[in-house]
């Protein structure tokens, strides 16, 4: 007989208590860090390429319109959140509305960024910016991507 006994060994149970603390620490992470589209584009927009760029310093005073053709159609059209301009005296309604419903501190640092395709005529950029002066939006950014330089 021999001394020594094997022994069996087993491998033992995975812990998951720790399992949902994790997967809400996960799910808050992506919460964060996860940008929520709130005005969906229903007008095609590749826009310009430049070399001067600068960042939007701050998002919650900023009034997005888009300017370009619907998919399928060949009229130019202006978009305001999820509707489209029926005229160009609705940019200077939208755009005071907008101003009247952020704070104090969002209004003085109002800016709009205009997301035009490149393929729009100028006229239509320079009514709306005609538009934008009479509702005293005087802080106007043009969205654009960047170029690489030569």
């Amino acid at each position: 007989m021999s001394r020594f006994r094997r022994r069996e060994h087993k491998v033992p149970g995975l812990n998951t208590a720790a399992l949902p603390d994790l997967i809400f620490t996960v799910l808050f992470f992506f919460m964060i860090v996860t940008h929520m589209r709130k005005v969906t584009p229903m007008v095609q927009h590749s826009v310009p390429a430049g070399t001067e760029l600068q960042q939007l310093k701050k998002k919650s005073s900023t009034v997005y319109i888009y300017i370009g053709k619907p998919k399928g159609d060949t009229q130019t059209r202006i978009q305001l959140d999820n509707r489209y301009a029926e005229d160009i005296d609705e940019v200077t309604r939208y755009v005071a509305a907008e101003r009247s419903s952020m704070s104090t501190e969002d209004r003085r640092q109002m800016t709009v960024s205009l997301k035009v395709d490149k393929d729009t005529p100028m006229g239509i950029v320079a009514d709306v910016k005609q538009a934008l002066r009479q509702a005293g939006a005087l802080h106007i950014s043009y969205a654009a991507i960047e170029r690489k330089r030569p």
